[in-house]
């Protein structure tokens, strides 16, 4: 299972919100670029940069912070936020995203959506998932859509999609664990031998001992974001995972996939 520490971005700085809720705004570092070298400096070689300004003003805004922290680092970059027309796309990827993730465009144009998904592959284009109450949150979170989750994650992986990121709001930023219970129904009802669902888990990580959990569940990544940030996981801690192998039990998290099931 990937570790993807998260950097939300507002103003140019390195924030991080509560449910979603922009009141909530806290600074953590007026430099993405540091944290993202404090990121890689321990041997993690994934992340993830959401846009929040992108996300409100429905277009790609802090594209140069992606700009510095993909020419100064080596970190593989999923960049969300913000993208919603070729345009941005073009930008998100020439500023130096591997993938990019698109929530809101998927709901409301899964035209343009399905076009990327077709042009780029699916290594390139991470769906966004993420729910209030089971129904698919879009617009930065301000709004939701009538579009159920499970249905909804079905029907691109029907189309071809294969990484979805998925986010319980009701755990975003609270810190009180991750919402295992729903990952496990998408991993039971949508991991298939024709529908490869490669889930990563976001939002609510709050210790260490919840990431193994979420490896034999199925999941393919993690994303953690205010547990870094408020100490509550330490980077030596994810190093540590890392250099013991972590990331690399992927495949035999599915041979423990039924006996979780029946803890859980």
């Amino acid at each position: 299972m990937r570790i993807i520490p998260a950097i939300d971005i507002i103003d140019g700085k390195c924030v991080r919100l509560s449910k979603g809720d922009y009141s909530t705004q806290k600074i953590y570092n007026e430099d993405p670029l540091e944290v993202a070298k404090s990121f890689e400096a321990h041997g993690i070689q994934f992340l993830h940069v959401v846009d929040l300004d992108g996300a409100k003003s429905q277009h790609i805004v802090n594209y140069k912070v992606l700009e510095r922290i993909a020419t100064n680092t080596s970190l593989q970059i999923d960049f969300g936020g913000g993208i919603k027309s070729d345009k941005d796309l073009q930008i998100a990827f020439e500023s130096g995203a591997s993938q990019i993730t698109g929530g809101s465009i998927a709901v409301k144009n899964p035209t343009l959506f399905q076009n990327w998904l077709s042009s780029y592959g699916s290594d390139k284009i991470v769906l966004g998932a993420d729910a209030m109450e089971g129904k698919i949150a879009v617009s930065g979170w301000q709004e939701t859509s009538q579009s159920d989750l499970i249905p909804f994650v079905k029907s691109y992986l029907e189309k071809g999609v294969r990484y979805v990121i998925c986010t319980d709001i009701s755990k975003d930023g609270m810190l009180q664990g991750p919402a295992f219970d729903l990952y496990k129904q998408m991993i039971d009802e949508l991991h298939t031998k024709d529908n490869s669902l490669k889930l990563i888990a976001s939002g609510g990580i709050s210790h260490i001992d919840e990431l193994p959990k979420l490896n034999a569940l199925g999941c393919e990544g993690v994303i953690i974001g205010k547990a870094i940030y408020e100490n509550h996981i330490s980077l030596k801690d994810l190093e540590k995972l890392i250099l013991d192998g972590f990331s690399k039990q992927e495949d035999s998290a599915f041979l423990f996939n039924r006996f979780y099931r029946y803890i859980f």
